[in-house]
């Protein structure tokens, strides 16, 4: 039963990692192994939560899935939560967390520190063993991936600069 779990500092706040993950249709443009991305359907349930059923395609060669999966957004919590619904897993749980992580006083920038964690397993032995390999390689660096996305969205985050010194009095 394969797993993965990571948890990783980044230079933006807990609420813009949020929105980037959330953003699943540009996850083709990035995300390792993802080849395309379709939302069916968007509702929100009794919480007032965001609820996406996607399919998501990944490829890596000659070897092609897709699977569909329900994506709740819980903006409150700042969670996002994956349930498979179809496709070549006979299990996949997907869990990210964001938190903000305290600033320094001094003009600093914020951060956050992102927790994902996917537990799965491939319906197919054979197709596991072909593809188990790759997406454990593809998950160490989706972190990676994402914190480049955020850079890129919503530019790169720097250390405010410190005073210019003054000019010395005029004698």
């Amino acid at each position: 039963m394969p797993s993965f779990r990571t948890t990783r500092r980044v230079r933006h706040s807990a609420s813009d990692m949020f929105e980037l993950v959330a953003d699943v249709e540009k996850y083709p443009l990035f995300l390792p192994l993802c080849t395309g991305l379709r939302v069916r359907s968007r509702a929100r349930d009794a919480q007032g939560r965001d609820v996406l059923t996607a399919d998501m395609s990944v490829g890596y060669k000659a070897i092609r899935e897709t699977f569909t999966s329900r994506v709740t957004l819980d903006r409150a919590a700042l969670e996002i939560h994956v349930v498979y619904i179809d496709g070549p897993f006979s299990r996949l749980d997907n869990r990210w967390s964001f938190r903000d992580l305290e600033t320094p006083a001094s003009g600093g920038r914020p951060s956050c520190e992102v927790g994902f964690f996917i537990d799965y397993e491939f319906r197919n032995r054979m197709l596991g063993l072909l593809m188990g390999s790759m997406f454990e390689t593809a998950f160490r660096r989706f972190a990676e991936a994402f914190e480049a996305r955020a850079d890129l969205v919503y530019g790169r985050r720097r250390e405010a600069a410190p005073p210019a010194p003054s000019a010395p009095p005029a004698v």
